[in-house]
């Protein structure tokens, strides 16, 4: 039987979008250093975000997964598209996600592309906004963004309400447990 870790590496696909290569001005010259944002997810509901600094780019990006993979938020869905229009926050980045009807497409940059595709999202538009466009940034701000939204289901639930579908689940419950 696999161990658990393996078979989530088996499902998840990565996709680079960001090398910053950084240098170091020493007595002998440049010393380079790369830092690579790398994003992961299994394509379905599940992405996130890493970044890894190394002095090879093999070792930042092996380093980024390694961090995406702890970084893992789960991405709620109405259909193919989001459940409601959210805007994420970090920084000085804002990103606004908002729901769209089917067929449209992934409407996005770079960054914000590769998250929403990664997480299972077909159909949405979305818009970076703020005073930056910092790829790392705008990672961080759509995971925010993602984090925030909220299903119909939960909404109801926290507003102690019963949805339609929830009030005739309970109903079939309440049924079978009285012919017992």
């Amino acid at each position: 039987m696999p161990r658990r870790n393996e078979t989530e590496t088996a499902e998840l696909q990565e996709r680079i979008v960001a090398i910053n290569r950084v240098s170091k001005v020493v007595k002998g010259g440049k010393r380079f250093r790369f830092a690579v944002l790398v994003v992961v997810g299994d394509g379905a509901s599940q992405v996130g975000t890493g970044i890894g600094k190394a002095k090879e780019i093999a070792e930042a990006v092996r380093k980024g997964m390694e961090k995406a993979k702890k970084n893992m938020v789960s991405v709620k869905h109405n259909g193919n598209t989001i459940p409601h229009p959210v805007v994420g926050e970090y920084g000085a980045a804002r990103v606004l996600l908002k729901p769209c009807p089917e067929g449209t497409g992934v409407i996005a940059g770079g960054v914000v592309r590769a998250i929403m595709e990664l997480g299972g999202v077909k159909d949405v538009v979305t818009k970076v906004t703020g005073r930056t466009s910092n790829a790392i940034n705008v990672a961080h701000a759509t995971l925010e963004a993602i984090r925030i939204t909220r299903t119909e289901d939960e909404i109801m639930k926290l507003r102690g309400l019963v949805t339609a579908e929830n009030e005739s689940a309970e109903e079939t419950e309440g049924d079978s447990h009285g012919e017992n």
